[in-house]
């Protein structure tokens, strides 16, 4: 792995400021991730993040960590529209869900920012590549396959929690994300919970867990890409949640038949260009 990028040896396009990234491309371009994401029920993170690259000129490291700060936004703004549709109480009684899985996650999310920090641009995009397949491949088995709770023995699930949670913890850091695509079916699996109560647990594990994270990537110098392009993430961020609600109106509209698998093509394609990407 190599040192993160010095000042010195930043490529120009990193250090311009909101001048060569439109406020109102953002807002739209958030907006359309937001809609995806709404439409599978999910933030749309994993389709923010190679348009943060590939589209707007972010490095690696850069990207995640813009990515990581709209993510936790969004989360944090969806987690009480969740739970008007879940009761508070559904989601309190599975208090211990919460805990054994933060209890990996949030050791998994400071990792895993240290990780991005330490890695070389190049060794990231390659990374990034594979987490975005990885993340395509979560995504149809979670909303096209069927899978039944593995039924284990507590004193084997609880392990299991925190090795699936640090995991978990650590793929969330890398790309910036909250990490719902992989927490709602390990939930399902280890713990056999009705999928919905699944995704508010889900939203309950993955903001403590993206704050360890954004705390770790406070403490490097690509950070000050979020104070540099303060006004493109607000602009992202705005568009990202109204897309959302927006995508939430129209989930079902379109076929999960036919909706996943193409929302899975563009993830692969993207994981593409991310790992060719210079």
């Amino acid at each position: 792995m190599g040192s993160e990028p010095t000042a010195a040896t930043t490529p120009a396009l990193e250090q311009v400021g909101n001048s060569r990234r439109p406020l109102l491309t953002a807002f739209l371009v958030g907006g359309g991730v937001g809609v995806l994401g709404g439409m599978i029920g999910l933030g749309g993170a994993e389709f923010r993040l190679p348009l943060l690259i590939g589209l707007f000129g972010f490095v690696a490291l850069q990207a995640v960590i813009l990515n990581k700060a709209m993510s936790l936004v969004v989360v944090a703004t969806a987690l009480p529209a969740r739970l008007l549709g879940v009761p508070f109480s559904d989601v309190a009684a599975q208090w211990s869900v919460v805990v054994n899985l933060l209890a990996g996650s949030l050791i998994g999310a400071w990792v895993g920012g240290s990780w991005a920090i330490r890695m070389a641009s190049r060794t990231l995009y390659r990374v990034l590549a594979v987490l975005l397949v990885l993340i395509a491949a979560a995504l149809l088995v979670t909303h096209l396959g069927s899978f039944d709770p593995l039924g284990l023995a507590p004193a084997v699930r609880i392990p299991v929690g925190v090795v699936a949670g640090f995991a978990i913890g650590v793929v969330a850091a890398l790309m910036g994300v909250a990490g719902g695509e992989l927490l709602i079916p390990t939930i399902v699996l280890l713990f056999g919970i009705d999928i919905k109560i699944a995704g508010s647990l889900s939203l309950a594990i993955s903001l403590p867990t993206m704050i360890v994270a954004f705390a770790r990537y406070s403490r490097s110098q690509s950070f000050a890409a979020l104070r540099d392009n303060s006004g493109f993430v607000i602009a992202m961020t705005a568009g990202s949640i109204a897309g959302t609600v927006l995508g939430g109106f129209l989930l079902g509209v379109v076929a999960d038949a036919v909706l996943i698998p193409l929302l899975g093509l563009l993830l692969v394609l993207s994981a593409i260009k991310v790992w060719s990407h210079r």
